[in-house]
């Protein structure tokens, strides 16, 4: 029906396709790559650390990777009953419940969560006198070059400017791509 040479190239074409899945299964497992690890400290992994230096900066007593009305949530106040979750579905099963539950979203500069515990947290903005004080949202309009009353519009254009020159991906610092995109953040909040 076909020709002998037709089968016998497919035959050896799918098996030279399977040696190499093989070989290619078996150096992943074997040689894993960096770039999942590069990429996990930008995200989650980041925001943990910036909450964790938040709520020991702040005196706030808490617990990491904890249960709370069947929900895992990042952290956990237990003076305040207070539940903190990256995760919206943890969120919305734990609002309904005698706990306060605060969600943070990875974007969100650590800095920035005082703003929405349900308590009074101290300003970390900057200590001494008015003078020396260093207001967190006059410095995003700054990293972003815009003034203090700029529009939603202006501070999105500025933005997109502002990641031309630093993304990673075009030569730029990725701390300081970082820096605006929290500058971004905290600007956005703040724009009338």
């Amino acid at each position: 029906m076909f020709p002998e040479w037709l089968v016998v190239g497919l035959w050896l074409s799918a098996g030279i396709g399977a040696l190499i899945a093989v070989v290619f299964v078996a150096g992943s497992r074997l040689f894993p790559s960096e770039t999942r690890t590069a990429t996990c400290d930008t995200g989650e992994s980041r925001r943990r650390v910036e909450i964790r230096e938040y709520l020991s900066a702040i005196g706030e007593e808490f617990a990491e990777d904890h249960f709370v009305e069947g929900q895992h949530v990042a952290f956990y106040l237990p003076e305040r009953d207070v539940a903190i979750t990256f995760d919206a579905r943890a969120y919305f099963r734990i609002a309904g419940s005698p706990t306060v539950a605060v969600l943070v979203e990875h974007e969100m500069p650590g800095m920035h969560l005082g703003d929405r515990l349900p308590f009074e947290t101290p300003d970390l903005s900057g200590e001494g006198d008015e003078e020396n004080r260093i207001d967190p949202g006059a410095a995003a309009f700054a990293i972003l070059g815009v003034p203090q009353g700029a529009t939603l519009a202006e501070v999105k254009r500025a933005y997109r400017e502002r990641v031309k020159e630093v993304h990673p991906d075009h030569g730029g610092d990725r701390e300081e791509f970082q820096r605006v995109r929290e500058a971004y953040t905290a600007a956005k909040s703040r724009t009338s």
